[in-house]
């Protein structure tokens, strides 16, 4: 049993990539991922740690529930913000009552803005990589007014500025909703250009008082061809336990 961010030793740190430039996080109504999100929040503004700084563009909560969830893990999200570590969007009211062709030209904006931002932390030459996050891609393409399309145009840009600003992209997206033919375009593609997929799910043989679900994760390799893209692919499989400072992660049996 390991808790996360008890010294780079935990399960999740040593399924994730290092290299890993584009991650998508799958959850569920049975078993939310969001605790996910806050974990790699924590470590992209860990001073020392690999951190370089962070954009979140929140649509499902608000900044003072993140500053809430991540004091009790140890981060100040506060501090944080004011020294320009963390650029904070807040994108509950996105795009404002655009429509139509509005819808195209508000994401455009709000690229350029995380652009902006991903470009300050390089002026400051920070050592990390500085991580884009956006907390419910489920809810952008709502505030997009179901446009699949636009929304898949602003994840290329994002995926884009990964490779020119030598920065990651994480992204949360809710497995459940796309579970209709119809609907599954994004998921799918999201698990296409992503290097690591982390899906949370809920035990198969039910609810545990000491075990809120399983975490798949599925590392795909920092690979050049497809046939070593296969061979380099690689998946663990360990169920966790969500608590208020963090996270614990253990194999199947292992606890007692």
């Amino acid at each position: 049993m390991e808790g996360y961010g008890s010294g780079g030793g935990d399960l999740l740190s040593e399924a994730m990539c290092s290299g890993a430039r584009v991650v998508v996080v799958e959850d569920c109504v049975d078993a939310p991922g969001a605790f996910v999100l806050h974990l790699l929040l924590k470590r992209a503004l860990a001073g020392g740690g690999g951190g370089g700084g962070a954009a979140l563009l929140a649509l499902a909560q608000p900044f003072s529930h993140y500053d809430r969830v991540l004091r009790k893990m140890g981060c100040n999200l506060s501090v944080h913000r004011k020294s320009d570590r963390l650029h904070f969007f807040d994108l509950q009211a996105f795009p404002g009552g655009a429509s139509g062709g509005g819808i195209a030209d508000s994401l455009a904006q709000l690229y350029n803005s995380v652009r902006r931002a991903v470009e300050a932390n390089r002026a400051k030459e920070s050592d990390g990589r500085f991580t884009v996050m956006i907390d419910d891609v489920s809810l952008l393409e709502v505030a997009a007014n179901g446009s699949a399309d636009d929304v898949l145009d602003f994840l290329h840009y994002c995926v884009t500025l990964t490779s020119e600003m030598n920065c990651s992209l994480v992204v949360l997206v809710h497995e459940d909703i796309y579970s209709s033919e119809d609907g599954v375009g994004l998921l799918l593609h999201l698990r296409y250009i992503a290097d690591l997929v982390i899906r949370a799910a809920p035990l198969s043989t039910g609810l545990a008082a000491d075990v809120h679900g399983q975490l798949s994760v599925v590392n795909k390799g920092m690979m050049l061809s497809e046939q070593r893209l296969a061979k380099g692919q690689k998946v663990w499989n360990f169920h966790f336990k969500v608590k208020e400072n963090g996270a614990e992660f253990f194999y199947p049996g292992s606890r007692h």
